[in-house]
């Protein structure tokens, strides 16, 4: 059984040192990897990035992250990326890592996402060339995430991202936002590439569970879903995930 630790949307800015460290302490003992869905930062500053490297040197575990919108805005995502590193923060965008646990070997395949709606509300890459371009960004980063989930050898598989793959972990929203905050073509890429559990953040308003048409299980773990430093969750190597 691994035992995964996530949130998403911590949102910390350059007025937050020493807000979340202390919320980790001890997390080695409940967790074997922290995940984080995006979100990071307020404005996507390399101050910011520093300010969230520092509250996340000192964690126990493994941490493995994707980036959010919030974290593009000040297009500065490769430093971001860069100074998350320097914490031993490992980010991924339509690629994946293993993480040996005991006699389990974790994958975890990570991808920012996008929106675009969902089946019956979903644009299509159909008419002006902003909205192909639209659709198509959708399409190509859950196809780097299916990829991703592909690629990888192990006995786990855990699909990370910060938009959402699901309608049902939205509930809660303005529905005619949904097609801002995730997309079904992600998804697709979760059932396609045998995921077992499916994290992701983004909707503050939304709700904490839902599933995919494949039956995967999806959790929104944005920070103020969960209302928690993080939340916990068990996988098996054959079972559904537990929280």
């Amino acid at each position: 059984m691994i035992r995964i630790a996530a949130v998403g949307d911590i949102h910390l800015g350059t007025d937050s040192p020493g807000s979340f460290a202390p919320c980790l302490a001890g997390i080695g003992d409940l967790a074997d990897v922290l995940l984080i869905a995006g979100d990071l930062t307020q404005h996507g500053s390399v101050a910011e990035a520093e300010v969230v490297a520092g509250e996340l040197a000192g964690a126990e575990i493994p941490v493995i992250a994707v980036l959010g919108n919030h974290d593009h805005h000040g297009d500065q995502s490769d430093q971001v990326v860069k100074v998350l590193a320097q914490a031993g923060v490992r980010t991924l965008e339509g690629e994946g890592m293993v993480l040996r646990v005991g006699d389990i070997c974790l994958g975890v395949a990570g991808a920012k996402g996008f929106g675009g709606g969902f089946a019956g509300a979903s644009g299509s890459d159909f008419g002006e060339p902003l909205m192909k371009a639209f659709v198509r960004h959708s399409k190509e980063v859950s196809a780097a995430l299916r990829n991703a989930l592909d690629a990888l050898e192990c006995d786990i598989r855990v699909a990370l991202t910060h938009y959402s793959p699901v309608p049902d972990t939205l509930a809660g929203e303005r529905p005619e936002i949904f097609p801002f905050l995730g997309s079904y073509h992600l998804a697709e890429a979760v059932d396609g590439g045998r995921a077992q559990l499916a994290l992701h953040g983004h909707a503050h308003g939304g709700s904490e569970k839902g599933r995919t048409a494949g039956g995967v299980p999806v959790r929104n773990v944005a920070r103020p879903v969960i209302g928690r430093a993080f939340a916990l969750y068990e996988v098996g190597t054959h079972d559904a995930c537990c929280s």
